[in-house]
Protein backbone atom coordinates (compact mmCIF):
# COMPACT_ATOMS: atom_id res chain seq x y z
CA UNK A 1 0.00 0.00 0.00
CA UNK A 2 1.58 3.22 -0.48
CA UNK A 3 1.73 6.02 2.13
CA UNK A 4 -0.33 8.94 1.90
CA UNK A 5 0.80 11.88 0.90
CA UNK A 6 0.32 15.78 1.24
CA UNK A 7 -0.08 18.46 -0.72
CA UNK A 8 -0.62 22.12 -0.72
CA UNK A 9 -2.69 23.56 -3.34
CA UNK A 10 -3.04 27.62 -3.84
CA UNK A 11 -6.09 29.39 -5.29
CA UNK A 12 -7.20 33.06 -5.27
CA UNK A 13 -10.53 33.04 -3.40
CA UNK A 14 -11.65 35.70 -5.77
CA UNK A 15 -11.19 32.94 -7.90
CA UNK A 16 -12.22 30.01 -6.04
CA UNK A 17 -12.58 29.83 -2.65
CA UNK A 18 -12.93 26.75 0.45
CA UNK A 19 -16.21 27.99 0.54
CA UNK A 20 -16.66 27.78 -3.25
CA UNK A 21 -15.28 23.95 -2.39
CA UNK A 22 -18.24 23.67 0.19
CA UNK A 23 -20.61 24.61 -1.63
CA UNK A 24 -19.91 22.95 -5.11
CA UNK A 25 -22.01 19.81 -6.02
CA UNK A 26 -20.71 16.80 -4.10
CA UNK A 27 -18.56 18.89 -2.61
CA UNK A 28 -15.67 18.33 -5.05
CA UNK A 29 -14.53 20.10 -7.92
CA UNK A 30 -11.71 19.29 -10.75
CA UNK A 31 -8.94 21.51 -10.05
CA UNK A 32 -7.66 22.65 -13.40
CA UNK A 33 -5.71 25.34 -14.84
CA UNK A 34 -2.49 24.41 -13.39
CA UNK A 35 -0.01 25.46 -16.29
CA UNK A 36 3.55 24.83 -14.63
CA UNK A 37 5.34 21.61 -15.52
CA UNK A 38 6.53 21.03 -12.02
CA UNK A 39 3.02 21.54 -10.15
CA UNK A 40 1.87 19.45 -12.68
CA UNK A 41 4.18 16.69 -12.50
CA UNK A 42 2.83 16.75 -8.72
CA UNK A 43 -0.64 16.18 -9.27
CA UNK A 44 0.78 12.92 -11.68
CA UNK A 45 2.03 11.57 -8.81
CA UNK A 46 -1.17 12.38 -6.28
CA UNK A 47 -3.26 9.13 -5.14
CA UNK A 48 -6.96 8.60 -4.34
CA UNK A 49 -6.61 9.50 -0.48
CA UNK A 50 -3.89 12.13 -0.52
CA UNK A 51 -5.00 15.19 2.05
CA UNK A 52 -4.18 18.62 0.57
CA UNK A 53 -3.86 22.23 2.48
CA UNK A 54 -6.47 24.69 1.20
CA UNK A 55 -4.90 27.81 0.63
CA UNK A 56 -5.95 31.15 -0.07
CA UNK A 57 -3.24 33.29 -2.15
CA UNK A 58 -3.09 36.91 -3.44
CA UNK A 59 -5.72 37.24 -0.76
CA UNK A 60 -5.72 39.84 2.67
CA UNK A 61 -4.24 37.95 4.61
CA UNK A 62 -2.69 34.73 2.58
CA UNK A 63 -3.32 31.54 4.50
CA UNK A 64 -3.79 28.08 4.86
CA UNK A 65 -7.80 28.05 5.18
CA UNK A 66 -8.81 24.53 5.33
CA UNK A 67 -8.42 20.85 3.82
CA UNK A 68 -9.75 18.77 0.95
CA UNK A 69 -9.01 15.01 -0.42
CA UNK A 70 -7.52 13.95 -3.87
CA UNK A 71 -10.97 11.75 -5.08
CA UNK A 72 -9.76 11.29 -8.62
CA UNK A 73 -5.70 11.04 -10.07
CA UNK A 74 -4.97 12.90 -12.65
CA UNK A 75 -6.51 13.15 -16.10
CA UNK A 76 -6.54 15.40 -19.28
CA UNK A 77 -7.44 18.97 -18.06
CA UNK A 78 -10.18 20.18 -20.88
CA UNK A 79 -9.59 23.59 -20.50
CA UNK A 80 -6.17 23.50 -22.50
CA UNK A 81 -8.31 22.54 -25.58
CA UNK A 82 -10.76 25.35 -25.21
CA UNK A 83 -10.38 28.35 -27.50
CA UNK A 84 -12.25 30.38 -24.98
CA UNK A 85 -10.92 29.59 -21.93
CA UNK A 86 -8.03 31.45 -20.46
CA UNK A 87 -5.93 28.08 -20.22
CA UNK A 88 -5.94 27.63 -23.82
CA UNK A 89 -2.76 26.06 -24.56
CA UNK A 90 -3.04 25.71 -28.83
CA UNK A 91 0.28 23.70 -28.73
CA UNK A 92 -1.97 20.64 -26.89
CA UNK A 93 -3.40 18.17 -28.73
CA UNK A 94 -6.20 15.98 -27.58
CA UNK A 95 -3.97 12.87 -28.42
CA UNK A 96 -0.91 14.46 -26.96
CA UNK A 97 -2.23 16.34 -23.56
CA UNK A 98 0.23 18.75 -22.03
CA UNK A 99 -1.78 19.09 -18.72
CA UNK A 100 -4.08 17.55 -16.27
CA UNK A 101 -6.15 18.22 -13.06
CA UNK A 102 -7.27 15.99 -10.20
CA UNK A 103 -10.25 15.79 -8.59
CA UNK A 104 -10.81 17.03 -4.78
CA UNK A 105 -13.17 17.02 -2.81
CA UNK A 106 -14.26 19.59 0.58
CA UNK A 107 -12.86 17.68 3.72
CA UNK A 108 -12.92 21.00 6.46
CA UNK A 109 -12.29 24.58 6.86
CA UNK A 110 -10.24 25.78 9.77
CA UNK A 111 -11.94 27.78 12.26
CA UNK A 112 -9.22 30.57 12.07
CA UNK A 113 -7.30 30.84 9.16
CA UNK A 114 -3.51 29.79 9.60
CA UNK A 115 -1.73 32.86 7.94
CA UNK A 116 1.33 33.14 5.63
CA UNK A 117 3.25 35.82 8.32
CA UNK A 118 2.18 33.18 11.13
CA UNK A 119 3.77 29.87 9.05
CA UNK A 120 7.05 31.82 8.74
CA UNK A 121 7.02 32.61 12.32
CA UNK A 122 6.96 28.83 12.90
CA UNK A 123 10.45 26.63 13.33
CA UNK A 124 9.07 23.80 12.89
CA UNK A 125 8.15 24.58 9.42
CA UNK A 126 11.12 26.44 7.91
CA UNK A 127 11.81 24.02 5.74
CA UNK A 128 8.48 24.53 3.92
CA UNK A 129 7.96 24.29 0.17
CA UNK A 130 5.66 27.51 0.71
CA UNK A 131 8.13 29.61 3.15
CA UNK A 132 11.18 29.27 0.23
CA UNK A 133 12.08 32.35 -1.11
CA UNK A 134 10.78 32.08 -4.59
CA UNK A 135 8.24 29.91 -4.04
CA UNK A 136 5.59 29.80 -5.98
CA UNK A 137 4.32 27.00 -7.46
CA UNK A 138 0.37 26.45 -7.22
CA UNK A 139 0.46 22.79 -6.04
CA UNK A 140 3.30 21.49 -3.92
CA UNK A 141 4.15 19.12 -1.36
CA UNK A 142 3.96 18.90 1.84
CA UNK A 143 5.87 16.52 4.38
CA UNK A 144 4.06 14.43 6.98
CA UNK A 145 5.47 16.24 9.84
CA UNK A 146 4.52 19.40 8.35
CA UNK A 147 0.84 18.08 7.82
CA UNK A 148 1.03 17.33 11.64
CA UNK A 149 1.78 20.45 12.80
CA UNK A 150 -0.52 22.01 10.85
CA UNK A 151 -3.23 20.52 12.21
CA UNK A 152 -2.14 21.04 15.68
CA UNK A 153 -1.68 24.76 15.08
CA UNK A 154 -5.39 24.68 13.40
CA UNK A 155 -6.78 23.24 16.36
CA UNK A 156 -5.21 25.42 18.76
Amino acid sequence: MVPKRYWLMKSEPTTFSIDDLAQASGQRTCWDGVRNYQARNFMRTMAVGDHVLFYHSNAEPPAIVGIAAVVRTAYPDSTQFDKKDKHYDPASKPTEPRWDMVDIKYVRTFSKPLTLDDLRKDPQLKGMVLLKKGSRLSVQPVTSGEWKHILRLAEE
